[in-house]
């Protein structure tokens, strides 16, 4: 069993930047490839990122591609996500999660989930 909660979402203008931490405890996430997720009003799930346990490869949708990157410290078993040049459409509850099986860019393939951090952007 493992718990995460996301801290570091807020209120920004386009342009700006934010870092979201996703903290976890009960068991370490040394080896345990993480997913980001985000999900706004009235619309579905939907894949942010992912940082595999090996190499610490990242995956990212083409909507964040550049603009976003997500790191690890394993020494404080919290993933980051920093999201840099916001826009008003990455306006969303964001979530972390620990990744199963499957494919990387469905949320059914992660198994423990956060409870989300809001980021939103005004224009």
């Amino acid at each position: 069993q493992v718990q995460l909660v996301e801290s570091g979402g807020g209120l920004v203008q386009a342009g700006d930047s934010l870092r979201l931490s996703c903290a976890a405890s009960g068991r370490p996430i040394t080896r345990a490839t993480m997913g980001w997720f985000r999900q706004a009003p009235g619309k579905e799930r939907e894949f942010v990122g992912t940082i595999t346990w090996s190499r610490d490869t990242t995956y990212y949708s083409d909507s964040v591609k550049g603009r976003f990157a997500i790191s690890r410290d394993n020494a404080e078993n919290t993933v980051y996500l920093q999201m840099n040049n916001l826009k008003p459409e990455d306006t969303a509850v964001y979530y972390c999660a620990v990744y199963a099986s499957g494919s990387y860019y469905l949320p059914k393939s992660y198994n423990y989930w956060g409870q989300g951090t809001q980021v939103s952007v005004s224009s």
